[in-house]
């Protein structure tokens, strides 16, 4: 057996062992245990599936293969084993490809909710706008997920439409896992409604998804933050400028600054004020991580580097390039109707290919 099925039949030594331990009473007399190993033992089920899908045929190969080579076989039955081995050596080729996706190393965030930021960029009130579209691109789009929702957290909209900014949490299944591959510069080519010559402008906007940072992930000490109440401004109704309910944050080692003025109440806008704060700083150390591997290691798909320059929205021709795997889209309504996920797919894609090929190299 291959180093490679070694290392699946431990995963299925392991699946085992996982059930002994998820049927035992006394474990299961300890639920944050039971849960805990429960959720290990469903995560590894796909690929002992495939695997005992994979020994099946394989038995059943080597037994047509015992019957072509035995001199004693008829050959209507030599025949038959043949026809059969070459219908199961194609499926057996086709699960042992599933077994290298499957066993590729997952990204453990994939399942994490995310802080979701959307700032205007080069383009002025042009780029506010754009921001407002893939605002509603990404509200479409997670409208479409089932179990999925969302909240604004912050917002500072121009009186001409769009957001200078605009933060939102996002919760569901696979949340981080989907939305990752959405990190850097969106960039839109259009005739924006301000301009009477009729040119194309080129204007950007910059997406930043944050998995959100569990207590144990990030020690953040409040003697660090200084906490600063305001009154709020902006849309808001009666509540605006009564009271001091807005929350302005301040991580003083880093400098970072969140503010939360979207809810009517102080306690609220702190607590969501302290999931951005945490967000960024545990983004802030993951892309310290990142920089420290070796160039060879680095991923060069949904990196979540907002420096780059990663999709292209073209109006005059209806497409959307995707630059970081050269993918383009002659779907620009559809997708900024929030049909985004061919992109999404294709990006994942191209990090499962890259991921086996570092795989293939060491």
């Amino acid at each position: 057996m291959s180093s490679f099925m070694d290392k699946v039949q431990a995963v299925e030594n392991k699946f085992m062992d996982l059930e002994q331990q998820i049927s035992d009473p006394s474990v299961i007399a300890r639920q944050d245990e039971w849960q805990k190993l429960t959720k290990e033992h469903a995560s590894l089920m796909p690929i002992v599936e495939t695997f005992r899908k994979y020994e099946d045929i394989t038995s059943t190969i080597d037994g047509d293969k015992e019957i072509i080579d035995d001199p004693d076989s008829d050959n209507d039955l030599i025949a038959m084993a043949k026809e059969e081995m070459n219908g199961l050596t194609k499926e057996q080729a086709d699960l042992e490809d599933q077994l290298h996706v499957l066993m590729l190393p997952k990204d453990p965030r994939d399942d994490k909710n995310v802080i979701m930021e959307i700032r205007a960029g080069a383009g002025g009130d042009e780029a506010a706008l754009f921001a407002g579209d893939l605002f509603r691109m990404y509200m479409k789009y997670i409208e479409k997920q089932p179990g999925w929702k969302t909240s604004i957290i912050s917002s500072n909209a121009p009186e001409l439409g769009g957001f200078k900014e605009v933060v939102f949490s996002v919760e569901g299944s696979g949340v981080y896992g989907k939305l990752k591959y959405e990190s850097g510069v969106h960039r839109v080519q259009r005739v924006p409604v301000t301009e009477a010559g009729g040119r194309i402008h080129t204007s950007t906007a910059t997406v930043a998804v944050l998995p959100e940072a569990e207590d144990v992930e990030i020690d953040l000490n409040m003697d660090d933050v200084r906490v600063d109440y305001f009154r709020a401004s902006g849309a808001g109704g009666q509540h605006v400028n009564k009271t001091s309910s807005a929350v302005r944050m301040t991580h003083i080692p880093t400098g970072m600054v969140v503010e939360c003025q979207d809810e009517r109440s102080q306690l609220e806008n702190r607590a969501k004020a302290l999931r951005v704060l945490k967000a960024r700083l545990l983004d802030q150390a993951q892309q310290k991580a990142d920089a420290e591997l070796t160039e060879e290691r680095r991923s060069q798909v949904g990196t979540g580097d907002r420096s780059e320059r990663i999709r292209t929205y073209n109006f005059p021709q209806g497409r959307v390039t995707d630059h970081r795997i050269n993918l383009t889209l002659y779907k620009l309504d559809n997708i900024l109707n929030g049909d985004i996920d061919e992109f999404i797919q294709a990006l994942a894609e191209a990090r499962r290919a890259e991921l086996m090929k570092e795989a293939e190299d060491e």
